[in-house]
Order: structure tokens, then C-alpha cells, then sequence
């Protein structure tokens, strides 16, 4: 089966950990499994990134998530409705993102605008300006700061977007073939009583 050797760099003898498992037989597999991960973790790390900036800037204890949809809101300083929302973040789940509003409504950084199924809107407030605002200076003295010297990063980054572009892309078609191929119960086999 593949394998994945790892160079000491010490002593210069080669040494090969076994990559394989029950998610990661072949070659392709070890790869994707290995940027899935990576992608996991890259996730994780980057809502507590958000969780922790915008407590560097306000007292609201909001998820990453949350954090992002405050921003998306905000983006290009018109409202948004819930349908907008849901497609800048390739979100589906309407009632979390429903509870996240009402927690930003209340924090007095959104504002709902409207009535009606399609009429309503939202926009961030003169706080929720406020709050954008020094996050992205935050942001800017911490994580770019931390980044914009980095020799040939910025064209990394670029295809890292395009990549994790394609991904998702790709993840979307494979995750409704799979909802269209679920396995159900065998109709052969007659119901436990």
C-alpha cells in the first residue's frame, strides 16, 4: 500500500510512516485525506481566530460563524437578507443562521429592516460599524502583519482561494450525488416488528 516517507533531517536516514487507514488506502486518498485534516483544523483554528478578535473589540461572545455574518452583513455596505446571508457563507441551515441574527440584533450591532417573507433586510448598525471597524484593525496588526512578509505568500493565498474554491465546488456536486444515493432499507428484507 502507499506510503508517505518523512526524511530525518538529522541524521539524513530515511524513515516511512504509514499514512494509510481506513479513510486513506491509495495514494490519492493519503492526499486528500491529509488536505481534509488540514482543512479541518485550518477551520477551527480560523473561528477561534475570529472569536478572539472580536472580543479584542467588543464584549459579544460570538462563534466564528457568527463573527463572519456580522462582516458578510456589513460587505460592500448594503443590507442583506437572510437568503443573502445563507449563499455569501454557502450556509443552509436558515434557523441557526436566524439565532445568529437575533444574537446580533440583540447585541445592537444588526439592525432588521422590512416586514414580509421577502421584504426584510439587515444591515449592521452605527455599532456594528464601529465594532467592523476596529476588528479589521485588529485583524490588520495581528494576522497581516503576521503574514504580508512572508516570501511569495500572497500568490500561495491566491491559489489556496482557487483551490479551496474548486473544493467546494466539487464537495457540493459529490454531497448531493450522495444525498440522492443514500442507502436506505432493503426492500427485499421485511421490517423488524
Amino acid at each position: 500500500m502507499a506510503r508517505k516517507p518523512l526524511h530525518d533531517q538529522g541524521d539524513g536516514a530515511e524513515k516511512a510512516l504509514d499514512y494509510r487507514w481506513h479513510l486513506a488506502q491509495s495514494a490519492v486518498e493519503i492526499d486528500t485525506t491529509e488536505l481534509e485534516f488540514a482543512l479541518m483544523r485550518s477551520f477551527e483554528g480560523f473561528g477561534r481566530w475570529q472569536t478572539e478578535c472580536l472580543a479584542a473589540v467588543c464584549d459579544l461572545a460570538a462563534t466564528g460563524p457568527e463573527n463572519a455574518m456580522l462582516h458578510v452583513i456589513r460587505m460592500n455596505e448594503r443590507p442583506k437578507t437572510i437568503k443573502d446571508v445563507a449563499r455569501l457563507t454557502n450556509r443552509d441551515d436558515i434557523p441557526n443562521i436566524q439565532y445568529s441574527l437575533r444574537k446580533l440584533i440583540g447585541a445592537g450591532l444588526v439592525m432588521r429592516k422590512g416586514a414580509g417573507r421577502s421584504g426584510v433586510t439587515y444591515q449592521v448598525t452605527e455599532e456594528g460599524r464601529r465594532v467592523t471597524d476596529d476588528y479589521g484593525a485588529v485583524r490588520r496588526r495581528l494576522l497581516l502583519a503576521a503574514i504580508q512578509n512572508l516570501p511569495g505568500f500572497s500568490d500561495r493565498l491566491a491559489e489556496a482561494t482557487r483551490t479551496l474554491n474548486l473544493l467546494s465546488g466539487i464537495y457540493e456536486e459529490v454531497a448531493r450525488t450522495a444525498a440522492t444515493h443514500r442507502l436506505g432499507p432493503d426492500p427485499l428484507v421485511p421490517p423488524p416488528e
